[in-house]
Formats: structure tokens, C-alpha cells, sequence
């Protein structure tokens, strides 16, 4: 065994994990105390008031929520022909619609620099979505989506570069995880790439990097939501953010978004995912990742 990593069983899963690392040492279960110690790591008062538990999952007894201390993102968020997205989702889920006849398809790039199952990076295709069980007007329901920052989805695509990463978002989540390797920069430029494992390209980005504001801890707060199927039961998993560092760009211009053919550029072309609305760049962000729960406004629909 490789003398940096450390073998640890995950929902009956064996899975190697960093020697010395978060998951090594706390098993999901910090000491917020000792992480403060950690300069990587940054303020922590953010997860101070939110206090973890052991909950019940598929796989078995775990500790929730999931803490994720540093973390950068890219989104690009396109428009898409309606029955390209409709035809992509489940029933009943239907795709949000800024404009008739179109929905919007959003590709983000995370790389989690510290949490709490050690770095990884993440690669999410999806599609933006109205909230279960709402009724009314597409437009008024984007406008307040837009002015709480509490996006709906639903996610077709998620491809990691950890095993843990990849057995925690299959089994824990059902969600569509696969290995690939993955990288995120976000320097004078915004540069970002998947591949497959034996390295064959699939997707690349490049784009200059706009203004970038950093603000005070807590004042800029989100959720997002993904709306996904669990053992064929509608089930709803909640992410916190607290961004600290962020730029955002309508129609950008200076982007290029370079598929190569593999999996993700084929579900981005099958979906016509082509006009650029808006570039968002999170420079440095804290999420809470919760647990799956049961969303029966949709078993009913």
C-alpha cells in the first residue's frame, strides 16, 4: 500500500484516503477547535453554528452535515431548447424557463481545497429547474431564485477525482459520480479541464478572470438544491454557501468552452447547451453539503 494513504471502509467500501488527512483524523466528525489550527483552512465560525449529527442513510450511520472549509467554483450557466431539457429530466421535474422555449443548462467546476473527506475536484452538468410544488410565472420565479441566491436543480452529471468522493456520491446520494481527472485555476486567468483516466480530453475552459470582490463573512448566503431520485424516491439535498470571494459576468464574451468529444461535451451538445448567458467565478466559498431528504410534494405529483 502506498505509504501516504491510509485504507478505510466507507458503507461497506474499501477506500484509500490520505494518510493523516481529515478523514483520517476525524472521520466526519472534526474538532472545529483543531481545525482552526489549520491556516488552510481560514474562519471556521460559519460551521460553529451548525451543529453535526449521526444520521441514517443507505448506507449506513454517518455524520451530517458535510463541511467543506475552502472552496473555489466556475459556473457557466447557457441556454438550452426546452425540449431537449424536458426530454433529459424525469417526470414531473420541468426545466425553469427564462425565455419561451428555452431553459437554462449550468456546467461548474469545484475544486474543495479543505473538507472534511479530504481535497478533491468536481465537474456538475445540470439543469435548472422550478421549485417543486411552486405554480405561477417562470420569469417571477427566476427573479426570486436570483434575489435569495436559492438555485433548484437537477444534475445529470458529476464526475470527481478522489475514490471517496466518487463511493460517498453513488451510494450515499445516487448520484451520477464517475472518476476523471479534473483541475480548477483561478489565477490572472480562469482556466479549467476534465479528462478521462487514461487522458483523453473532454472538456476545456479558459477565460479572463473579471473583477473580483471579496466581502464580509455571512453577508452573501445561498443555498442550492438538488432534486434527485433515491431507491426510486423523490428526495431533495440542500447545500449552504457562504461566499467570500466572487466575480460574475452577464454574456461574457472572453470565454472559451473547447469540447473534445468525451462524455460531458456529448451531454452538452445532446442538451444544446450553446449561448453563454452568465459566468459566475467563487473565488474562495464555504458550503455545508446536508443529507438527502424526502421530498413528497413530488411522490404526489
Amino acid at each position: 500500500m502506498d505509504q501516504g494513504f491510509t485504507e478505510v471502509e466507507f458503507g461497506g467500501h474499501k477506500v484509500l484516503v490520505p494518510s493523516g488527512g481529515y478523514y483520517d483524523r476525524f472521520r466526519m466528525n472534526p474538532n472545529l477547535d483543531e481545525v482552526a489550527q489549520d491556516p488552510a483552512a481560514g474562519n471556521i465560525d460559519f460551521f460553529r453554528r451548525i451543529p453535526k449529527s449521526m444520521v441514517a442513510t443507505r448506507i449506513g450511520s454517518a455524520w451530517s452535515p458535510n463541511f467543506y472549509y475552502r472552496s473555489s467554483s466556475v459556473q457557466l450557466l447557457f441556454l438550452a431548447p426546452l425540449a431537449r431539457l424536458r426530454a433529459a429530466l424525469p417526470m414531473p421535474l420541468e426545466p425553469l424557463r427564462p425565455l419561451p422555449g428555452h431553459g437554462l443548462v449550468a456546467l461548474t467546476f469545484f475544486s474543495y481545497h479543505v473538507c472534511d473527506n479530504d481535497p478533491y475536484n468536481e465537474v456538475s452538468i445540470a439543469v435548472v429547474i422550478g421549485r417543486p410544488g411552486t405554480r405561477g410565472s417562470h420569469a417571477l420565479e427566476l427573479a426570486r431564485t436570483l434575489r435569495r441566491r436559492a438555485f433548484v436543480a437537477h444534475v445529470l452529471a458529476l464526475p470527481v477525482d478522489t475514490e471517496i468522493a466518487r463511493v460517498r456520491g453513488v451510494h450515499g446520494y445516487q448520484l451520477p459520480k464517475w472518476l476523471a481527472d479534473i483541475e480548477l485555476g483561478i489565477g490572472s486567468k480562469v482556466q479549467a479541464q476534465i479528462r478521462a483516466r487514461n487522458g483523453v480530453p473532454d472538456l476545456s475552459l479558459e477565460a479572463s478572470l473579471p473583477e473580483v470582490r471579496t466581502i464580509a463573512p455571512q453577508s452573501r448566503l445561498g443555498t442550492t438544491t438538488m432534486v434527485h431520485l433515491i431507491d426510486g424516491i423523490w428526495h431533495q439535498t440542500t447545500v449552504q454557501s457562504n461566499t467570500l470571494a466572487y466575480a460574475q459576468r452577464m454574456l461574457p464574451k472572453d470565454v472559451t468552452l473547447s469540447r473534445h468529444g468525451g462524455p460531458m461535451s456529448q451531454l452538452l451538445d445532446g442538451l444544446g447547451a450553446s449561448t453563454l448567458v452568465r459566468m459566475d467565478v467563487v473565488k474562495d466559498a464555504q458550503l455545508v453539503l446536508n443529507m438527502p431528504q424526502p421530498l413528497k410534494v413530488l411522490d404526489r405529483a
